[in-house]
């Protein structure tokens, strides 16, 4: 809990009685590796804060390809904001790449911290903000060449690179793991 109220504290303050209806309103899960945080097709129902491990985002191109779009590891939201504030369902997965544990608000929860807590909505933008920005940021760059795209993966999420499944990390960077055995191969 201490790990979440941290991350909220960054984006604006809040009182004792505030924190403790936050911590009220959050609920701690488990999710398995290769679990889903939310799925395609689904309305979201949740916003998570990953204590622990990561979650990727990922969607199936129409070739029926698993396309990994991003990651979201420790201190972050995991959310497809956008459907859970229209309520309506996600076009991509959350799941777990990982074993992970994550503080998690029911959408009537997180509708309550608005209308409980003054000034909440100003920190819920800000928290949304980062997370949207973390979801579309570092992406790979398509036309640089494969040997490029994991040194920057390198570079950009260097926690990452012995947490989780290579077949993920090719998938974010456009190459088969075949690919991606021979250019980890080449850098060392």
């Amino acid at each position: 809990m201490k790990e979440l109220m941290a991350y909220i504290l960054q984006f604006g303050t809040l009182n004792k009685q505030q924190i403790d209806f936050v911590e009220k309103k959050a609920t701690a899960i488990a999710l398995r590796k290769e679990e889903y945080f939310s799925e395609a097709g689904k309305i979201p129902k949740q916003v998570g804060f990953v204590v622990e491990g990561v979650i990727r985002g990922c969607y199936y191109n129409n070739k029926g390809e698993e396309i990994t779009r991003c990651f979201i590891s420790e201190n972050s939201l995991a959310v497809d904001y956008v459907n859970f504030e229209a309520n309506t369902a996600s076009s991509e997965y959350l799941q777990a790449a990982t074993d992970c544990r994550l503080m998690v608000f029911s959408k009537q929860n997180w509708e309550e911290l608005s209308q409980t807590i003054v000034g909440w909505e100003s920190i819920q933008s800000k928290m949304v903000q980062k997370c949207l920005y973390q979801k579309s940021r570092k992406g790979p760059v398509i036309s640089q060449d494969a040997t490029t795209r994991y040194l920057e993966f390198m570079e950009n999420y260097p926690s990452l690179i012995n947490r989780i499944p290579l077949v993920h990390i090719a998938s974010y960077l456009g190459v088969t793991q075949q690919s991606l055995s021979r250019i980890r191969k080449s850098i060392r």
